[in-house]
C-alpha cells in the first residue's frame, strides 16, 4: 500500500505535539535530512519534526502509524550505508534536541545518555571521572551515539575492547505504534528472556526509535604507546596483522592503510608528518595501552621484533601527544580524503582476521577484472577492511552497470572466506541488494517476520536493510 502523503491537517497535527517552531518544512533542514555521508545520495523527506521528550515521540510515531505516513530517525547524518535517508519521503524524524548525559553512576560503572550525545563529548566526560567508553569510530568528533548504537559501531579499538554492542545494557525505545518500552535492565547478566536489547542494536532505527541508552563502562587507563610500520608489501602487512596475535600480544590498536590512503590523507589534512619513501606500500599503526608503562614499552619491543621479520622501512614511535594526534588525525581522515579525491564507493567487508591478505588480493584482482582502483584501511585487528572503491577513469556506464557485478562477486568471496558484508556501517539502503550472498531465504524471512512484529505497517525507516 502505498504511503501517505504529507497534508497540511498532518502538519496542523504535528503542530499540536511539538511547538511550531520544531515542525520544519524549510529548504534548510530539507536539504540537512536528506543526505548523509554516503556517496552522493539526495532523499528528500516531506517534513522534519524535532522532538524533545519521549512523550512527544510517541505521539509523533502513534499519529503516523494510523496514518501510514514514513518516518525516518535522524541523528548526525554520519552514516555510510544511507540508514537515514528519507527513500519515500514522508518524516525526517531529528533527534537533536535528545542531547544529554542523564547519569553517570559511578559506583555501577554505567552513563545512561540521550541518543544525541557527540561520542567524543560523552567520552571525555567519563574520562574526567576516571570511566572508560572504548567503541570510538572515526566520526566520533560529529556522531551521535544513538546512531553508533543503531549501525553496531566500533572503530579502531574494538579489536581488543569489542563494538557498540558490548557495551549496552539497556535501551528506552518508542515502537512504531507509540508504545514506550524498556528491552533490557540495569546489569551486567541477564538471562530473563529473549534479548530485545541486543536486538535493537544494529538494527538501524528500523525496529524502534531510541530514546535512552544505558552503557556499561571500564576504569579509563593512563597510558598508551603508538607505532607506525611501513612494509614494503600490502600484503605482508595484513599477514603480520595475525603473527602479532599468534605471538600472545592484543594491542589496544591495530589499522591497516594502504600507501595511497595515508597519501591521500596527507594531502587533504595538507601534513608532511610522515616520511613516505616510494618503495612503500602500506603501514600498520599500532597502539598499546596500560596502566604501566614499563610493560607497555615491553610490549611494543616485542610487536617490533614480530614486525621485523617481514620487509618494513624505520619503526616511528609516536613518543609525544603531538605526533600521536598528527597520526590519529591522518588515520581518521583517510574516509573523507577518498571522498574528496573522486565519487567513490565504500565497501565494509569482514573476515576472520587470518584470512585479511586474502581479502586484499581478492580486491585488487577484482579491480583488473571490472576495471576499478581501490583504496584499502580499516580495522586489520578484527579482520574489517573497509574498500574504498574510486571510479577514477570508469566509465558512468561501467560505475552504473559493471561495477555492482564487481561488488557482488566480493561480497561472494568474502563469504567464501567466512566473513560476511558489514561489520561496522551497516546495510541500510546501498547494501540490502547483496543480503541475499549472506543469508539464505530461511534466514531473510525470519528477519522480515522480525520486521513485521515490531512494525506491521512498516512505516519505520521504510527501504532499509531488507529487500521489499
Amino acid at each position: 500500500m502505498p504511503f501517505h502523503k504529507i497534508q497540511p491537517a498532518d502538519i496542523a497535527a504535528f503542530q499540536t505535539i511539538l511547538e511550531k517552531q520544531y515542525v520544519l518544512a524549510d529548504i534548510e533542514h530539507i536539504n540537512r535530512c536528506a543526505s548523509d555521508q554516503t556517496e552522493d545520495l539526495h532523499y528528500s523527506p516531506e517534513i522534519v519534526l524535532q522532538p524533545g521528550t519521549v512523550q512527544e515521540v510517541s505521539s509523533i510515531m502513534k499519529y503516523c502509524n494510523e496514518h501510514n505516513i514514513p518516518v525516518t530517525p535522524r541523528g548526525a547524518g554520519t552514516g555510510l550505508s544511507g540508514g537515514a535517508l528519507p527513500v519515500f519521503g514522508g518524516v525526517a524524524l531529528d533527534m537533536k534536541r535528545f542531547n544529554k548525559i542523564l547519569n553517570i553512576d559511578k559506583r555501577n560503572f554505567q552513563v545512561t545518555t540521550e541518543p544525541s550525545v557527540i561520542t567524543q563529548v560523552l567520552q571525555e566526560t567519563l574520562r574526567e571521572e576516571g570511566l572508560f567508553y572504548p567503541p570510538d569510530p572515526a566520526s566520533k568528533g560529529s556522531c551521535f551515539i544513538g546512531g553508533n548504537v543503531s549501525e553496531n559501531s566500533g572503530g579502531p579499538r574494538a579489536v581488543k575492547y569489542g563494538v557498540v554492542k558490548d557495551y549496552v545494557l539497556n535501551l528506552e525505545i518508542v515502537l512504531p505504534n507509540g508504545a514506550i518500552i524498556w528491552t533490557g535492565a540495569n546489569v551486567l547478566k541477564n538471562a530473563t528472556g529473549y534479548n530485545l536489547t541486543q536486538l535493537l542494536v544494529g538494527s538501524e532505527g528500523t525496529l524502534g526509535v531510541i530514546t535512552k541508552i544505558v552503557l556499561r563502562l571500564i576504569p579509563a587507563v593512563k597510558h598508551d604507546l603508538l607505532l607506525l610500520v611501513p612494509f614494503r608489501s600490502a600484503i605482508e602487512a595484513c599477514a603480520a596483522v595475525n603473527a602479532i596475535f599468534l605471538a600472545g600480544y592484543t594491542p589496544s590498536v591495530l589499522e591497516f592503510m594502504e600507501r595511497d590512503a595515508l597519501e591521500w590523507s596527507m594531502r587533504f589534512v595538507q601534513s608532511t608528518g610522515v616520511n613516505l619513501p616510494a618503495d612503500i606500500a602500506a603501514h600498520l599503526l599500532i597502539e598499546v595501552d596500560g596502566n604501566h608503562m614499563e610493560e607497555l614499552y615491553r610490549d611494543a619491543e616485542a610487536i617490533s621484533n614480530i614486525v621485523q621479520q617481514y620487509d618494513i622501512d624505520e619503526i616511528l614511535f609516536a613518543d609525544s601527544h603531538e605526533q600521536k594526534q598528527m597520526l590519529w588525525t591522518l588515520r581518521r581522515k583517510v574516509g573523507e580524503a577518498v571522498k574528496s579525491n573522486s565519487i567513490y564507493k565504500e565497501e565494509d567487508t569482514v573476515v576472520p582476521r587470518a584470512e585479511l591478505p586474502e581479502l586484499l588480493q581478492i580486491v585488487k584482482a577484482l579491480g583488473r577484472e571490472f576495471g576499478f582502483n581501490s583504496v584499502c584501511y580499516g580495522h586489520a585487528g578484527d579482520g574489517n577492511l573497509h574498500v574504498n572503491i574510486v571510479k577514477g577513469e570508469m566509465s558512468d556506464e561501467d560505475w552504473k552497470n559493471k561495477l555492482p557485478l564487481g561488488i557482488r562477486k566480493l561480497f561472494k568471496e568474502v563469504v567464501r572466506l567466512g566473513g560476511t558484508l558489514s561489520g561496522e556501517h551497516g546495510i541500510g539502503l546501498v547494501q540490502k541488494e547483496y543480503m541475499d550472498i549472506a543469508f539464505n531465504k530461511v534466514q531473510l524471512d525470519i528477519m522480515k517476520k522480525i520486521k513485521d512484529v515490531f512494525d506491521p505497517n512498516g512505516i519505520l525507516n521504510p527501504g532499509k536493510i531488507l529487500m521489499s
